[in-house]
């Protein structure tokens, strides 16, 4: 437990800032499997709508560093290699 009043506060802003970054990451999942569930079900044009929705998102969440910049491009060209090979 923390004892003095500057720990105490930086466990509560510990706590907001975990909380902002779960429902951050909790969204871009959200997009991203959106996208999936499109590929999944071989419609190539919900699944480029989903990609044009999770694309932002995925470069959002990498900006405020939820995740590494490299990890959010392999994401979005992943995902965009599946989408453009349900075209052909």
């Amino acid at each position: 437990m923390a004892n003095t009043p500057s720990a105490q506060k930086a466990t509560r802003k510990i706590a907001a800032r975990t909380a902002t970054n779960k429902s951050r990451r909790s969204r871009m999942r959200t997009f991203i499997r959106k996208v999936e569930e499109a590929i999944a079900s071989g419609d190539h044009a919900a699944a480029s709508t989903a990609l044009k929705a999770a694309e932002p998102e995925i470069s959002r969440a990498a900006g405020k560093g939820i995740v590494h910049a490299n990890v959010a491009a392999r994401k979005v060209s992943r995902l965009n290699a599946r989408v453009k090979a349900l075209a052909v």
